[in-house]
């Protein structure tokens, strides 16, 4: 776990970040995220730079996103973050609404954090 002050660090930046999802900007969803961005998830590995194509081109959209942040693990220059999280949205004009559990791992570069790492987990009784 975290000392509280890190807690709340990561809190805020996935708070922003989120906001930069729902606002549909790639550019400011791409400033969070490392140029290797990586998100694996049920149908496997996909760059994320193929996710900020699909928001810039609109073919995914969201209109809600909140995490619940459970733990941040920092060693030296990498964060491991584990979070819940709940968004919805709509991907090639249909519906979606997710309730995940996200492993994000974050490298700290020139001072900043960048995600480097997402993986996606569907809760329970999820469906994608």
């Amino acid at each position: 776990m975290s000392d509280r002050s890190t807690h709340a660090a990561f809190d805020r930046l996935l708070t922003e970040w989120e906001e930069a999802i729902v606002a549909d900007d790639a550019d400011r969803i791409g400033a969070f995220a490392d140029p290797e961005w990586l998100f694996v998830g049920k149908d496997g590995p996909m760059p994320g730079s193929g996710f900020l194509e699909a928001v810039r081109s609109g073919q995914v959209t969201h209109d809600a996103m909140r995490h619940e942040l459970h733990s941040v693990v920092v060693l030296g220059e990498v964060a491991v973050v584990v979070a819940r999280n709940v968004n919805s949205g709509a991907y090639q004009g249909q519906r979606f609404e997710n309730d995940e559990w996200t492993s994000d791992v974050f490298v700290r570069r020139a001072g900043e954090w960048r995600c480097l790492l997402t993986h996606l987990t569907a809760r329970e009784g999820q469906s994608d």
